[in-house]
């Protein structure tokens, strides 16, 4: 069973975000108008201002920008994008936190956390992360597990000491020519299971294709990957057929619209029985499936 992401291993895959330090190359503070003493700066701000507070953005920005060298950084600060405020999450300094409304809200993980233990180092926490990701998407090569991490933000070098460092605890393996790494406690079990018959439905940015990537054409054909991965960022919800993703849905009102790619005649009646799950789960009324 893949590992549940619990604090621990949260803090590690922060960790790992982390040691890529984005923040401190030069493209990134002309892109985005901070250099890393800036970001050393609001660490520091941060941590002060969310001890014992849970926030709103716009409360958080507010405080920080009460200290006149931050007012250069309130824009960005206040961009939905929040690409100042990723390199303080990925040090510990904020996550966050309980939903307020509409709001998101923002406070500290030693705060909020129950026995936070903080960031670990790097190569502490490596093994842990690799297992976890490799145990719910392996087989995976370093480099997947990059792209997912980092977007290939880590040296490679890194990667493949890491990888190296963890010994008989991977396999690697061969699948119809492309290798990648399993654990070893898995291996066994991968090599006998059978392909199962499914249809499914998944909904927008889920964890199946975000995983292995959209750029993975053992999931998805490369020329319907800008089907599903969208202007600004957006993920399309899924229509899946034995694993492999061959459409996508949309609602409107009470029906479900699929468009498959390729032509491909949509399997209507299996599609139902998703779109009465995928009611239920969502809270909407009965769900009639069509395809475009």
């Amino acid at each position: 069973m893949p590992a549940p992401l619990t604090p621990e291993i949260a803090a590690g895959v922060l960790s790992l975000m982390g040691s890529a330090r984005t923040w401190e190359k030069p493209s990134w503070t002309k892109n985005f108008g901070a250099t890393p003493q800036d970001i050393a700066a609001l660490v520091d701000a941060v941590g002060e201002i969310l001890d014992g507070s849970v926030l709103t953005r716009d409360e958080l920005v507010s405080a920080i920008v009460a200290e006149p060298r931050f007012h250069p950084l309130e824009e960005q600060l206040r961009s939905g994008w929040g690409a100042l405020l990723k390199p303080l999450a990925w040090q510990g300094a904020l996550c966050h936190g309980p939903a307020d409304s509409t709001s998101v809200t923002f406070a500290s993980p030693a705060r909020l956390i129950p026995a936070w233990k903080g960031i670990p180092e790097p190569d502490a926490a490596a093994p842990e992360v690799i297992s976890a990701y490799l145990g719910a998407y392996g087989p995976a090569s370093p480099e997947t597990f990059d792209a997912w991490l980092s977007r290939g933000s880590i040296r490679k070098t890194t990667l493949r000491q890491w990888f190296s460092d963890m010994g008989d605890r991977l396999t690697e393996v061969d699948v119809e020519g492309r290798r990648g790494f399993v654990l070893t406690e898995h291996a066994d079990a991968l090599a006998t299971t059978a392909p199962a018959q499914s249809v499914r439905l998944l909904g927008s940015f889920d964890q199946y294709v975000l995983g292995p990537g959209t750029g993975d054409t053992a999931l998805l054909s490369a020329e319907h990957r800008a089907k599903v991965s969208r202007t600004a960022g957006w993920i399309s919800p899924l229509v899946l057929i034995n694993g492999w993703i061959a459409g996508t849905w949309e609602i409107v009102d009470t029906d479900l619209i699929v468009s498959m790619f390729d032509d491909a005649p949509a399997p209507l009646s299996e599609l139902q029985i998703e779109a009465a799950h995928l009611a239920r789960a969502v809270g909407t009324a009965p769900l009639t499936v069509s395809a475009k």
